[in-house]
C-alpha cells in the first residue's frame, strides 16, 4: 500500500533529472515557463492492478509534449489523467480543459498536449491505458481531450489511485482480472458520449473506418470477421452490434465488397476482350474457392460469371 501522501516523501528532482525520469515513464514532456535552476518536481511510478500509475507534480508554468516529439518516441496509449492539487488548462486537438481538484481528463499519449498551470505547483495522478484494450472496451474511439467534473464514476477511480493498492501478488488472478474489468466499465461510464448524436456520431466515423479496412483487405481469402475487429481495435461482440444496426452482418458485407469488385474486373475483362479466366477473377477478388464464389455471384446478380456482361452490358 502507497497511498497519495507517501508521494511527498519522493525526492524532489531537479529539471534534467525529472525530465528524464518522464521521459522512460511517459514519453518526451519538456517543462517550460521557469528558469531551470528554480525548477522542482517529483515523479513516481506504480502498478495498479497491472495499469501503470504515475504520479507528477512541478513548479514549471507548463509542459509541452510537441509534434517532434510523439514522432520521436511513439508512445500509443491513451491515459486518464486526475488533478490531485491545484489548477490546470490542456490543450490538444485545438480543444482546451480546464482541471480543478476532483476532475479526470482523457488525454492521446500519440497527439501533442499542453499543460498550462497559472499558479506553479500541480499534482498530477494518471493511469495508462493501452489504446486498443481501451476502445474495445468502450466500442469507439474516445475524444481528447475530454473532461469529467464531478461524476460518480470518477470518484472510485480516484480513489484507487489515491490509495494505490499495488500488492497484486495477494490477489487471484481472477480477481485481478475483475479488477481490470471494473476499472474500464467506470472509465467506459465517464467518457463514452452521453448524448446520443454525439454517440451516433462517434458510431458512424467508425464504422466508416471499419468499411475502409474491409475495402483495403478482401482480396485476402482467409481475411474475415475476426481480422477486421483486430484491426479496428474493438471486439468481435461490438463489431457485430454495429452490422446488426444496420441489418447487415461483417461476413456479409465482405462478401458483398468481393462480390462487386469481382463484377468489376469481369466487366473489365469484356471491354478489354482478354481471356482472363474467371477463375482468376474470383481469387483476385478474395474466394478461395470457384465453386463457391460461382454460387455466391448467381445469388447476388441472379446469373453466372459468365453471363453477368449479358444481363448488365
Amino acid at each position: 500500500m502507497h497511498s497519495s501522501s507517501d508521494f511527498l516523501t519522493t525526492p524532489n528532482l531537479d529539471y534534467e533529472a525529472w525530465r528524464d525520469a518522464v521521459r522512460s515513464i511517459c514519453g518526451r514532456y519538456t517543462p517550460d515557463g521557469i528558469e531551470p535552476k528554480a525548477f522542482s518536481g517529483r515523479v513516481r511510478l506504480r502498478s495498479i492492478c497491472g495499469f501503470s500509475a504515475v504520479d507528477l507534480s512541478c513548479n514549471a508554468h507548463r509542459v509541452e509534449r510537441t509534434h517532434q516529439d510523439v514522432r520521436a518516441d511513439a508512445r500509443d496509449h491513451y491515459y486518464a489523467i486526475f488533478q490531485m492539487t491545484g489548477q490546470s488548462r490542456i490543450i490538444q486537438n485545438d480543444q482546451i480543459v480546464e482541471l480543478t481538484v476532483g476532475d479526470v481528463a482523457l488525454v492521446d499519449a500519440a497527439r501533442p498536449v499542453t499543460y498550462i498551470s497559472e499558479k506553479g505547483s500541480n499534482h498530477w495522478g494518471s493511469l495508462q491505458l493501452q489504446r486498443r484494450s481501451l476502445m474495445t472496451h468502450l466500442g469507439l474511439e474516445p475524444r481528447c481531450p475530454s473532461r469529467r467534473s464531478g461524476a460518480a464514476a470518477a470518484r472510485p477511480l480516484r480513489q484507487l489511485l489515491q490509495d494505490g493498492v499495488e500488492d497484486e501478488q495477494s490477489m487471484s488472478a481472477s480477481a485481478n482480472d475483475y479488477m481490470r474489468l471494473a476499472l474500464y466499465d467506470l472509465l467506459g461510464a465517464l467518457f463514452v458520449p452521453s448524448d446520443p448524436e454525439d454517440a451516433s456520431l462517434h458510431t458512424d466515423r467508425l464504422f466508416a473506418r471499419i468499411c475502409d479496412i474491409i475495402k483495403d483487405r478482401f482480396a485476402d481469402p482467409d481475411f474475415g470477421p475476426c481480422d477486421v475487429a483486430v484491426e479496428a481495435g474493438i471486439s468481435l461482440r461490438y463489431l457485430q452490434k454495429l452490422f446488426t444496426a444496420r441489418n447487415s452482418t461483417c461476413s456479409d458485407f465482405i462478401r458483398l465488397v468481393r462480390l462487386d469488385y469481382a463484377a468489376g474486373l469481369l466487366k473489365r475483362r469484356s471491354f478489354l476482350k482478354t481471356s482472363q479466366p474467371i477463375s482468376e477473377i474470383a481469387y483476385a477478388s478474395g474466394f478461395g474457392d470457384y465453386t463457391n464464389f460461382n454460387r455466391k455471384f448467381r445469388r447476388r446478380f441472379g446469373h453466372t460469371p459468365g453471363s453477368h456482361l449479358r444481363h448488365h452490358g
